[in-house]
């Protein structure tokens, strides 16, 4: 263990030391302070005689004459089965109470990549229990699906309803014995939005299989950067040693970017676009890119962050991003939101580019891709001609046109609208679009296959209860 009291400035967030040999990059450092307090720190530029140390707990209280000791080591999270049912805070330490952490090895935050030779195609089903993301925009195990949002919409109980209702499909022969678990990683949330997430999950019963990382707004920034790689090497753990099928669940990636350009800002490093670090891409893909399946191996990682765009400007760097290195974006609609549509999702710009692979054999309706198609189809010219009645008025158009006006109508407040609170099957979820599509001409249904047209469209008078199998 090397010790130095050699401080040579003090920047914000970051420490600069002097030092006599050479320190490696990420090394986990502590700092003694003359209160006798002990801060954690990890190094994070490293050069000849000098290196710069980011402070997990913020640099207050620091001055020339503390002592910082480098560990010879890179942050490790202590991982075990017993996690699931925890709520630790943004570096890894319990916070809700109970015993300690006993683990069964201790994993490096910065995680191994999977080899692309070892990557198994994503096409296996996760069921949200919401028809707008399992009906239209299907969840794939492996994937890594955004929810773009943005300030004052409610991302959160979005966020919450997928975590206490996500499940694997019962009827999926190729995961038997395989578990479901859900990684909660918090960053920079209120504390009011942190008991919010914490009474929910401990009324549902979520809690008992997962485990939350919950770093709060007055933490440091610089912790920020630290607790998705926590998250995400406890769920490579769940699901690549013990067989789970994790979901984790990343919120807010924007608070996350904010603390990289407070860090680049401490660092005197060349702005990219609108201030954030010109790397920010690339630290961005070592997160996302910690999905997804490995060959031979029963578990799964799949990851479905979530970012509030500033100025709800999708252009900016965070979402443009994000939708670079992800396979699609759910949108959360402000218009949608305001007019009491819970959740407030926007099918017309979201996308699962997986969607077509986690529909195939093995789940309960063939039908599935034609439905979604015919009604993003139907939805879209709805949406169209609600702009021409803004100019010539409903009375204008042909009754076909007021047809679609009506399903644009009925397919947001029957399809998408349908609470926090409820979990549809994607029985349930296909039976509605198959109530609005019926409401339609056969002769308009051109996306749909003639077989499933006959089997399942209701004619005048018949419920949706003649499509059940």
């Amino acid at each position: 263990m090397k010790e130095y009291q050699t401080i040579s400035e003090i920047s914000g967030p970051l420490v600069y030391a002097e030092v006599d040999e050479p320190i490696g990059y990420d090394e986990i450092v502590e700092i003694e302070t003359d209160d006798g307090r002990t801060l954690r720190g990890q190094v994070l530029e490293s050069s000849d005689g000098l290196v710069a140390i980011q402070v997990f707990e913020g640099t207050s209280g620091i001055d020339r004459k503390a002592s910082v000791r480098f560990l010879g080591e890179t942050l490790k999270m202590p991982v075990t089965e017993d996690l699931l049912g925890r709520v630790m805070d943004g570096t890894g330490q319990p916070i809700d109470g109970g015993p300690e952490i006993v683990p069964e090895s201790r994993e490096d935050i910065i995680g191994a990549a999977i080899n692309p030779y070892s990557r198994e195609y994503p096409e296996e089903f996760i069921q949200t229990g919401v028809s707008a993301i399992d009906g239209m925009n299907t969840l794939v195990r492996g994937q890594k699906l955004p929810i773009f949002s943005a300030s004052g919409l409610p991302h959160n109980d979005l966020a919450l309803q997928i975590a206490r209702q996500a499940s694997v499909p019962e009827d999926d022969e190729d995961d038997e014995g395989s578990e479901f678990a859900v990684v909660f990683g918090a960053m920079g949330i209120t504390q009011e939005e942190a008991n919010e997430f914490m009474d929910d999950f401990e009324r549902t019963g979520a809690l008992e299989r997962s485990v939350v990382f919950a770093n709060l707004a007055d933490d440091p920034a610089v912790e920020r950067t630290v607790t998705p790689r926590l998250a995400l090497t406890t769920a490579e753990y769940l699901a690549f040693e013990k067989d789970y099928h994790v979901l984790v669940i990343l919120t807010d990636m924007t608070n996350y970017c904010e603390a990289l350009r407070e860090i680049g800002a401490a660092r005197e490093e060349v702005p990219g676009r609108r201030g954030y670090p010109g790397y920010m891409y690339t630290d961005l893909a070592t997160l996302y890119e910690r999905a997804g399946r490995i060959q031979g191996r029963e578990g799964s990682v799949t990851q479905l962050p979530i970012l509030t765009m500033p100025g709800d400007d999708d252009t900016h760097p965070i979402p443009d991003l994000t939708g670079y290195i992800t396979e699609g974006q759910i949108y959360v609609d402000r218009d949608l939101n305001s007019q009491g549509i819970q959740p407030p999702v926007n099918v017309l710009p979201s996308l699962s580019r997986l969607m077509d692979d986690g529909i195939g054999e093995g789940l309960t309706r063939e039908d599935h891709s034609d439905v979604a198609n015919q009604m993003y189809a139907a939805y879209a010219e709805g949406e169209n001609l609600r702009d021409l009645v803004n100019i010539v008025g409903r009375e204008a158009l042909s009754e076909r046109d007021n047809k679609y006006l009506d399903f644009a109508e009925e397919f947001e407040t029957e399809f998408i609208d349908q609470g926090f609170e409820t979990n549809r099957s994607l029985e349930a979820t296909l039976d509605i679009g198959w109530e609005l599509l019926s409401k339609l001409p056969k002769a308009e249904l051109n996306r749909i296959d003639e077989e499933f047209i006959e089997t399942y469209y209701l004619e005048d008078g018949e419920t949706v209860e003649a499509t059940a199998d």
